[in-house]
Formats: C-alpha cells, structure tokens, sequence
C-alpha cells in the first residue's frame, strides 16, 4: 500500500501512539549547573511538570528525589477492610516434594 493512500483513521492512531499522553508527570531538577541523572543529587529540589498535550505546565516543587518519586508514582490504595488477597498459585518446579510426614524426601 502506498503512504499517501493509508486511510485517515489508521494514520491517526498511528499518530496517537507516538505522542505523550496528556496529564504524563516528570520532575526535573532545580540546582544549579547542567542537568544531571536525578539519582545523583538526592537533596537538591524538584520541580514537577505535567504534559496538558501541547506544553509541560509547572504543577508543583517538591523537597527532594524521594519525595518526586512518590508524587510520580504514588502507592497503591491499601484494601478495603474484610477484602482477602487473591491466593498465590501453590507448586511449581523450584519447590522440593515433601512426603506424607512433611518432611522432604
């Protein structure tokens, strides 16, 4: 199929999964001098940037490295009370058979 005959909807999503995802969170340092790898300058402040699908918006400062680490990822809501967690398949080739009595063969 030649590019200039693909259909609009398909260069459209293909399009789509190229760009950012709006409402995407980045942090980026505040000190000073050049950029460098978050993990190197733990102490030193973030400022945390939204994408809104045009440009990156400032959306909040925070302290350090870990406290951007919990604004871009945050935890999990904890279960509800009186829920169970899913039970854990059992068995499996790492797991030594064990006898009758318990104990291994």
């Amino acid at each position: 199929m030649n590019p200039e005959d693909e259909p609009l909807d398909r260069w459209a999503a293909r399009r789509e999964g190229r760009l950012r995802r709006t409402g995407e969170l980045k942090a980026v340092t505040l000190g000073t001098g050049p950029q460098r790898a978050a993990h190197l300058d733990p102490e030193v402040p973030r400022l945390i940037l939204e994408w809104d699908g045009f440009q990156w918006v400032a959306l909040a400062v925070v302290e350090d490295y870990a406290a951007a680490c919990r604004r871009l990822r945050p935890v999990p809501q904890a279960r509800q009370e009186g829920s169970r967690p899913a039970p854990r398949p059992q068995g499996g080739r790492h797991r030594k058979p064990t006898g009758a009595d318990g104990s291994s063969r």
